[in-house]
């Protein structure tokens, strides 16, 4: 069996019982630039090329964690089929022409915030960010909001996925996949 495809059929069942507005959002960890593991939440793009696609700026913390150490794991949980998936990977970046494409699907607010901070970086305070946002804003008027030269998006290709379905008994079914040189291998673990 292919994990992929479990994956996708598990969100579209997560869909269809909850209408949460990012329904796509998981727990990306990272090693950190000084050794310590690094946990943010991200909202999942695709499966595409057998991979978990990110987008966001690539000399983000998180963007200068993946180019220091290239693996990264994903979290994700779910509360209506009370289900978790754990996914370990090998990390690279997607091609330009397709970090263009999720640019340009992106909300309008959110491409402005892309051209004008730097993810994580400091700032003077919370007012002096408002007001550089609505100075863009104003200053772009109805123009296209072009994409920073920082903004891509990465490919997690699975090593590892760990699917969990809770319940009540306690006897939680957890089924771990492994990549190995001749496919997939499965293997049921204990609670």
């Amino acid at each position: 069996m292919n994990p992929l495809l479990l994956f996708e059929k598990w969100l579209s069942e997560e869909k269809e019982q909850n209408n949460l507005k990012l329904p796509a959002a998981c727990c990306l960890s990272t090693i950190g630039l000084d050794g310590y593991p690094n946990s943010r939440f991200v909202s999942l793009k695709e499966i595409k090329n057998q991979s978990f696609v990110l987008t966001g700026p690539l000399d983000s913390r998180k963007g200068r964690e993946i180019k220091n150490h290239s693996k990264a794991a994903l979290s994700f949980w779910w509360t209506c089929t009370e289900r978790q998936i754990r996914i370990q990977g090998d990390v690279s970046e997607i091609p330009k022409p397709d970090a263009e494409i999720y640019f340009k699907q992106r909300n309008r607010d959110s491409k402005i915030v892309s051209t004008i901070f730097e993810q994580g970086r400091e700032i003077q305070d919370i007012p002096y960010m408002q007001k550089l946002f609505e100075e863009k804003k104003a200053a772009l008027g109805n123009k296209d909001v072009g994409q920073p030269k920082n903004w891509g998006g990465i490919y997690i290709k699975p090593i590892r996925i760990e699917f969990m379905e809770f319940k009540t008994s306690r006897l939680h079914e957890r089924r771990l996949f492994e990549q190995t040189s001749n496919g997939w291998k499965m293997t049921i673990l204990q609670p």
